[in-house]
């Protein structure tokens, strides 16, 4: 029997699966053309036609992966009260690293050509969803909603630093480690202060103290 023909569509996606299993291996540099073709079984010719190249591809993946994440990330961050929000959004994140463990490793260690890195632009795009939401929660509480981008900062970094450490540890299991995460950032933002102080190193002196010498 004869083996049924793909669909544009169909390869199209064929080659962006094979393609991000083997960028994530050896990286954009170290993959060729003819690898990628020898693998989907098919001639130089149809990487060509569909991304314009072996960049083209690499650019394909990243924007679907880029994609798919901001998506998942929203959604989990739009609905629910303010501690389900920051559950779910980290939730999100270890689940694309699960599901999807090529494609982040692109999206961190990888850059497309010609532009900014990858992962630090999506960075910067949770951030100012988190931002967003976080001054809502500080108005209501009776805070100062100008300071939510540094606190938007503070739990956006620790999520997607955990989660560089979890794409190779994967223990404890993704829901204990945003349950844990959650844990610290709720807590810590339930009991904020309006106007947190950093409180003098034990032993030094203020303007009001006299040292023995004195």
């Amino acid at each position: 029997m004869a083996r049924q023909r793909m669909t544009r569509a169909q390869r199209r996606a064929q080659l962006i699966s094979i393609g991000r299993s083997a960028f994530a291996e050896r990286g954009l540099d170290g993959v060729s053309v003819e690898e990628i073709a020898a693998r989907a079984g098919v001639s130089k010719p149809v990487i060509y036609e569909h991304f314009g190249g072996k960049d083209g591809l690499y650019k394909a993946i990243i924007e679907e992966d880029t994609a798919e994440l901001e998506v998942m990330i929203l959604e989990a961050i739009s609905h629910g009260r303010w501690r389900e929000r920051i559950e779910g959004s980290i939730l999100a994140l270890l689940t694309f690293v699960e599901e999807n463990t090529d494609g982040f490793i692109i999206l961190v260690h990888g850059q497309v050509p010609g532009e900014e890195r990858t992962f630090s632009t999506l960075l910067n795009r949770s951030i100012a969803q988190v931002s967003s939401f976080l001054g809502v929660a500080f108005k209501h509480r009776g805070l100062d909603p100008s300071i939510a981008p540094l606190y938007a900062q503070a739990l956006v970094g620790t999520a997607s630093n955990t989660a560089l450490w979890w794409l190779d540890q994967r223990s404890p299991d993704k829901y204990a480690v945003a349950a844990h995460i959650a844990n610290l950032a709720w807590n810590g933002l339930s009991g904020m202060e309006a106007t947190p102080k950093i409180e003098p190193a034990r032993g030094n002196t203020t303007d009001n103290q006299t040292t023995e010498d004195e």
